[in-house]
C-alpha cells in the first residue's frame, strides 16, 4: 500500500506490532539513567568553563565514557547518524522536561502540560526509532515514507501520537 495522504501514513503505523514477549523497563530505566549523565555532561562542561579547573574535564570524560558504554545496551547497530540522533533525542527530551517542571513550579500549567507533551513525543520517537531498529517492533511495510501534513484535518491523531501509543505498549515501567 502506497502512502499517498497523511491517513495511509497513521493506518501503517497503526499496524505496528510490540513484541509480547520483550520487557522493556529495565530499558526504560536505563534510558533516563542516560538522560542524566547527558545532563552531568553539560554541567560538567560549563563547570569547567566557568571556575577553569581541569580536574572537571576528567570527570566529563568518565561520564562520557560511561554514559557511551550504557548506550550501547540501548542503540544497538546504528547505522547512518542513529547514535547521535538517539543521544540527542534523550537530551533534547531532558531538557524540554526540565524547562516543564520550571514552568510548573511558576503555577503555569498549560505551558508545563504543553512541554510535559513535547517531551514525551522526542523520548516516543527515540524509543520508535531505537526498538524497530532491534527489531523488537515490527511492521507490516517497512517502506514507511513520512509526508507532510498539508491538509490534515484538525483533530486527526499525529504520526507523534501513534509513535506514542506504540510506545505506551512496550514500555511498562512498573512491570518487574
Amino acid at each position: 500500500m502506497a502512502i499517498k495522504t497523511y491517513k495511509d501514513l497513521v493506518d501503517k503505523v497503526e499496524k505496528f506490532e510490540i513484541d509480547k514477549n520483550i520487557d522493556l523497563s529495565a530499558g526504560e530505566d536505563l534510558s533516563i539513567g542516560i538522560m542524566n549523565l547527558i545532563s552531568i555532561e553539560e554541567h560538567l562542561f560549563f563547570t569547567l568553563q566557568k571556575t577553569k579547573n581541569k580536574n572537571y574535564l576528567d570527570l566529563l570524560n568518565e561520564v562520557r565514557l560511561m554514559r557511551t558504554e550504557l548506550m550501547r545496551g540501548i542503540v544497538k547497530d546504528p547505522e547512518g547518524e542513529i547514535w547521535c540522533i538517539s543521544k540527542h533525542l534523550l537530551s533534547s527530551s531532558m531538557r524540554v522536561m526540565e524547562v516543564g517542571t520550571k514552568e510548573l513550579k511558576k503555577g503555569n500549567k498549560k505551558e508545563a502540560a504543553n512541554l510535559f507533551e513535547k517531551s514525551y513525543k522526542l523520548y516516543s520517537l527515540f524509543w520508535a526509532l531505537n526498538l524497530s531498529k532491534n527489531g523488537k517492533v515490527k511492521s507490516s511495510n517497512k517502506d514507511i515514507k513520512f509526508i507532510d501534513e498539508k491538509g490534515t484535518a484538525k483533530g486527526t491523531a499525529s504520526v507523534f501520537a501513534k509513535l506514542g501509543d506504540i510506545v505506551n505498549k512496550a514500555l511498562d515501567c512498573c512491570r518487574e
